[in-house]
């Protein structure tokens, strides 16, 4: 007995993981499948007769208008990706293969779920820029901030200063209490740092218990001796007791000022570096903890 396919196949589609829909010409939805309840919080009677735009992400309308157009046009598109909005106000991610069916008078699209797929893609573009113990920027970001300021500063005949801080005496940390001890102690000094700079200024880890901050558009030099006196008071701010015995460590400032100190990266850095290391050597000498 031959198979019925024709009477198959709205079950089959009703089975798909992914969701179809059928858009007529006035973008009302003419048919959706059954998985868009799991897509969006609807049912399908709830959507057929209502404009799909309805459901998009504001902020997504105008690319996705083009979208509908490049398929009505008899292009279709299978690599799309826009936002939706869910019943629950969720926002969910959604990549979409369309044509447009002469036959039928209408656009069919089918809808995959890819939220958990941006999320994952979102958490590597942030781990190739950011430190992944202190969520900090990382050495690359960093110096690419750093390139931009210096072409702003150049053209704007503005200044920027260049911190560089290192933790003193760290590794004694790490030796009587433990590297997780450690880490928590690291972590304090990022949020202690990104606590004392604007979100225009850029706080780094280096690596290690290295630390640069970019200060951009300085007005003075006394504002960039306030700026160094005000992290060395909030780094001397005892740690909590959840650290039990753990002193909160001082630290070793240099500082580059544009351009005064250098006119390039390198320059700056390095001058940064080498006035990081006599501060620390001033310490050693005097004997100040």
């Amino acid at each position: 007995m031959p198979l019925d396919l024709q009477a198959l196949y709205p079950k089959l589609i009703h089975l798909m993981l992914d969701t179809v829909f059928v858009v007529d010409r006035d973008n009302q939805i003419a048919f959706v499948s059954d998985a868009c309840e799991t897509l969006l919080g609807y049912r399908a009677d709830e959507m057929i007769g209502t404009p799909i735009t309805g459901y998009m992400h504001p902020d997504d309308l105008a690319a996705t208008r083009a979208s509908i157009v490049r398929v009505m046009n008899g292009q279709p598109h299978v690599d799309f990706r826009n936002r939706y909005v869910r019943k629950d106000g969720a926002i969910v991610h959604i990549l979409w293969a369309a044509f447009w069916s002469e036959e039928v008078g209408a656009r069919i699209g089918v809808a995959r779920d890819v939220t958990a797929l941006w999320q994952a893609e979102q958490e590597l573009r942030f781990l190739a820029h950011h430190d992944p113990l202190t969520q900090l920027t990382n050495r690359s970001l960093f110096n690419d901030r750093l390139d931009a300021a210096l072409h702003a500063a150049h053209r704007h005949q503005s200044t920027l200063a260049l911190l560089f801080l290192d933790i003193n005496d760290f590794k004694q940390i790490n030796d009587i209490h433990g590297h997780a001890a450690g880490d928590r102690v690291l972590c304090t000094v990022a949020r202690r740092l990104q606590a004392c700079v604007r979100e225009t200024d850029t706080v780094a880890r280096m690596g290690g218990d290295e630390f640069t901050v970019l200060l951009t558009d300085i007005q003075s030099p006394d504002a960039v001796a306030h700026k160094v006196a005000q992290i060395l008071a909030v780094m001397a701010e005892p740690l909590g007791a959840e650290f039990g015995a753990i002193d909160m460590p001082s630290c070793s400032i240099g500082v580059a000022c544009y351009p005064a100190d250098g006119q390039d990266a390198d320059t700056l850095l390095s001058h940064a570096d080498g006035e990081m290391y006599r501060v620390k050597r001033h310490r050693s000498a005097t004997g100040i903890t």
